[in-house]
């Protein structure tokens, strides 16, 4: 990949100011809203959607019942993950650690080696959850699979680590499973779009 792609920032706004990473960390600590960090520049992370949210924690739900007994453990957008080689930091909706949590030497509290990356998307993310920040993500060596959920439709989208340098895709929609190889697990569509208060469902 290259340096261009890395720093694709399709349907993001400007960013908000630069900063050294010291100054990122003391600024997040102090701030309720949270924030991506590359090369300088800091960038406001768009809130998310009732739908949103109801989707990445159907996700957990899903994994963390076929995760029981097994040394993984799942995270929610709150822990901050570091791309050491490309210097992104960033909130994944959900993001998965097998074995040994290591995290990066300048931020005790960003992770470095999740195993599985998982990103509902939105409107006005979907560009760079596709492009950029998938290039970001593809230079995690520990990272296995990357995992979009689409919020327009029941559609789930795995990318899984194949030979050195590629990727290949999978793709499920309502009635159909898609195999989360790396834990030995599957999602079930249908399941996860799942409303149990009634209203519409994508």
């Amino acid at each position: 990949m290259t340096e261009s792609l890395y720093n694709r920032r399709v349907a993001r706004p400007a960013p908000i100011g630069r900063m050294t990473y010291a100054e990122y960390l003391a600024a997040e600590a102090a701030s309720d809203i949270r924030h991506e960090y590359l090369n300088g520049e800091v960038w406001a992370m768009a809130g998310g959607t009732p739908e949103h949210s109801a989707l990445a924690a159907a996700i957990i739900a899903q994994l963390g019942a076929s995760m029981r007994g097994k040394p993984c453990r799942m995270f929610s957008s709150d822990l901050r993950v570091r791309i050491m080689d490309t210097g992104l930091s960033t909130y994944p909706d959900v993001s998965v650690v097998c074995g040994q949590l290591e995290t990066a030497p300048d931020d005790p509290d960003a992770v470095t080696n999740p195993i599985v990356l998982v990103e509902v998307l939105s409107e006005s993310t979907e560009g760079y959850d596709r492009g950029g920040k998938a290039a970001h993500y593809r230079r995690i060596p520990s990272l296995r699979e990357y995992v979009l959920v689409a919020q327009t439709e029941p559609r789930i989208e795995v990318f899984r680590r194949a030979e050195i340098g590629r990727w290949e895709l999978l793709e499920a929609r309502a009635g159909e499973t898609i195999e989360i190889a790396s834990l030995g697990a599957r999602l079930d569509v249908s399941a996860v779009y799942a409303n149990p208060l009634g209203g519409a469902t994508p």
